[in-house]
């Protein structure tokens, strides 16, 4: 069972002020490529899975963003970590 949650908002300085969404998308799909379970929000995404693995996975997500011409990026985090573990569903599942 997973020990964290980690809710991400990934907020890069584009460019030229182009729209974020494609950038996000990339971040998102670093996400999804790392094999953890996560739930997409309209203002963040959430990951249930390993602290460390998670912040490893938001360096290369910052990387990431630099890499496609990003000047900066600000990212916000929120993290719940539980040795005893957690899932999300233990937080939502009365909502659902």
């Amino acid at each position: 069972m997973a020990k964290s949650l980690v809710s991400i908002q990934i907020i890069p300085k584009t460019p030229n002020g182009e729209n974020v969404i494609p950038f996000v998308d990339e971040a998102i799909k670093i996400i999804a490529e790392s094999g953890m379970k996560y739930e997409v929000h309209p203002l963040e995404t959430t990951v249930e899975g390993d602290l460390a693995a998670i912040f490893t996975m938001i360096t290369k997500m910052n990387e990431r963003m630099i890499e496609m011409g990003s000047h900066n990026v600000i990212t916000q985090i929120k993290t719940l970590y539980q040795p005893s573990g957690i899932q999300m569903v233990d937080l939502t599942e009365k909502y659902h």
